[in-house]
C-alpha cells in the first residue's frame, strides 16, 4: 500500500472508510475541503438519508437538479444500461428495498423480489436535471463510489496537491510515481486473497457479492430486469483512468463478459465465478495464485 513515509487522513463517508495518503500532511483547511465535499455528495446522492436530493425523489415526482458530476454519471449509466440489456440500472432502489437493503438496514425481505422499472417509462436524465414521471428509489451504487473518489482527487488537485493514493475500502486511486501491490480478496474469504496486481497510475475498483450480503442468499449485486441477485460471478476487478469507470464497469461484469465491455471501454478487468473459474482481459497485469 503507500510508502512508510506517506501520511494518511483517514474518515468515515457514505457507509464506508477512506484513507487520503499524501507524502506530506494535509493541512486543517483542507482536510475540511475534503470532508465537506463527502458531505455535499451525501446530501445530493444519498438514498440512506430523509433530507437528500435522491430520498426526495422517492417521495415525489418532479424535476430535480443535480450537481455537475449528473452529466458524466448519467451518460455512463445510460450506456452500461443499453449494453446489459436494462440489468445493470440506477433504478435498482426499490429492488433493494424490496429485499431488506433499506435505509433502516431491516435485512428483511419484504416480499418476492421485484424487477426495476424500466428507465424510459419513468427517467429523463438530461445532463445534470433528472425528471421524473413517478416516485422512484435511485440506486448509484455500481458506480457512486467511484465517483466520490474522483471528486475528491479533483479537489487535491485544485488545491495544489498533485501526488496522492486515495484508498476507499479497496477501490483504489494511485496518483503517485510508483505503483501500489494490491491483494485480490479471496471471494468466500476476506481473510485470503486469490492473487495480486500493481496498480500504477488509474483506479482499481473491485466488486464481490459477499461484501453485502444477508438472508439466504441475498446480496448487493442485482439483475434489474428480475430484482434477483447476480449468481454467476462472485467477485470482479476493473482497472481504468478514471475511478468513476472502474468502479461501473466493476458491477458491469457481473452481467455482462468483459470482452464485450471493451468494445465500448478502455480498461482491464478480471472475472470470478461461482465454480471456481476466472477469466481476465489480456491486459490484466495481475498474478493468480495456484
Amino acid at each position: 500500500m503507500p510508502h512508510t513515509q506517506w501520511e494518511d487522513f483517514s474518515f468515515d463517508g457514505i457507509g464506508t472508510h477512506w484513507v487520503v495518503s499524501t507524502p506530506g500532511p494535509l493541512d486543517a483547511s483542507l482536510r475540511v475541503r475534503l470532508l465537506a465535499v463527502v458531505e455535499r455528495y451525501d446530501g445530493d446522492w444519498s438514498r440512506f438519508r430523509n433530507d437528500s436530493t435522491v430520498s426526495a425523489m422517492s417521495r415525489k415526482p418532479g424535476r430535480y437538479e443535480l450537481p455537475v458530476e449528473a452529466v458524466a454519471l448519467g451518460d455512463l449509466y445510460r450506456s452500461l444500461y443499453g449494453i446489459t440489456k436494462g440489468a445493470m440500472t440506477p433504478l435498482i432502489g426499490g429492488s433493494l428495498e424490496r429485499l431488506g437493503y433499506d435505509a433502516a438496514y431491516s435485512l428483511r425481505p419484504a416480499g418476492e423480489a421485484l424487477p426495476a422499472p424500466r428507465w424510459e417509462d419513468v427517467l429523463s436524465w438530461d445532463g445534470s436535471v433528472l425528471t421524473t414521471s413517478a416516485p422512484l428509489v435511485l440506486d448509484i451504487g455500481a458506480a457512486g463510489k467511484g465517483l466520490l473518489v474522483d471528486l475528491l482527487a479533483a479537489e487535491l488537485r485544485s488545491c495544489g496537491v498533485d501526488t496522492f493514493l486515495i484508498d476507499a475500502s479497496g477501490d483504489l486511486l494511485n496518483n503517485g510515481p510508483e505503483p501500489v501491490i494490491v491483494a485480490l480478496e479471496h471471494p468466500y474469504d476476506p481473510a485470503k486473497a486469490i492473487g495480486t496486481v500493481p496498480l500504477t497510475a488509474g483506479a482499481l475498483c473491485a466488486s464481490a457479492s459477499n461484501r453485502r450480503a444477508w438472508g439466504d442468499g441475498l446480496h448487493h449485486v442485482l439483475d434489474g430486469t428480475t430484482g434477483r441477485p447476480v449468481r454467476t460471478a462472485v467477485a470482479t476487478w476493473a482497472m481504468a483512468d478514471s475511478t468513476l469507470l472502474a468502479d461501473a464497469l466493476a458491477t458491469a461484469l457481473f452481467f455482462v463478459p468483459g470482452m464485450d465491455l471493451e468494445q465500448t471501454f478502455d480498461f482491464s478487468w478480471l472475472t470470478v465465478f461461482s465454480d471456481g473459474s476466472a477469466a481476465y482481459s489480456a491486459g490484466f497485469e495481475g498474478t493468480l495464485f495456484t
